[in-house]
């Protein structure tokens, strides 16, 4: 069974998934798995406890409090490669941004490879259907480009800014 409820916050509707134990999807309006629309197959239960403990961590990192993604039971449905990203993702501490070069690095490092694609990471990272508790909008171009962003990268900026990162030298593609 799947379950679903919608969080209001500043970027908009935020989209939740659960499998009644454990998110399975976070979505902000305009991403990719953003479904808010009538499927037989998903049952709205906004009072799920899953719920309830998700919106909660959502409320205080929209209040800016330093949240730890390890607080919420997460279930990946992915590809291997893709989990081993989504996983390296969670890894990167609140108010800080990693390029993906420097995912793709570790990413071939657990794979015992020499190297790995920048590309075929933010492939990965482009399908990451929990957005903010795996933090993707924490992933940089290596020219300072606030490129890649699945919910858009305005919404992508006022992530990092809320987080306190200093975006000033960064730019956002045209």
């Amino acid at each position: 069974m799947k379950y679903k409820t919608i969080y209001e916050s500043f970027l908009g509707k935020i989209l939740l998934e659960s499998d009644g134990k454990k998110i399975t999807v976070i979505a902000l309006e305009g991403q990719t798995y953003f479904k808010d629309k009538d499927n037989d197959e998903i049952i709205e239960k906004d009072d799920l406890e899953i719920f309830q403990k998700t919106k909660s961590w959502l409320d205080r990192y929209f209040r800016k409090e330093k949240v730890d993604s390890k607080e919420i039971p997460l279930t990946f449905h992915g590809t291997p490669f893709q989990n081993l990203v989504w996983q390296e993702l969670l890894e990167i501490p609140y108010g800080k941004v990693v390029t993906y070069k420097d995912i793709a690095l570790k990413v071939a490092k657990k794979m015992q490879r020499k190297t790995m694609s920048s590309q075929a990471v933010g492939g990965a990272i482009g399908k990451n259907p929990i957005a903010i508790i795996i933090p993707c909008h924490r992933v940089v171009g290596t020219n300072h480009s606030l490129t890649g962003y699945n919910g858009g990268v305005l919404k992508k900026q006022k992530l990092l800014v809320l987080e306190s990162v200093d975006i000033a030298s960064y730019s956002i593609p045209k």
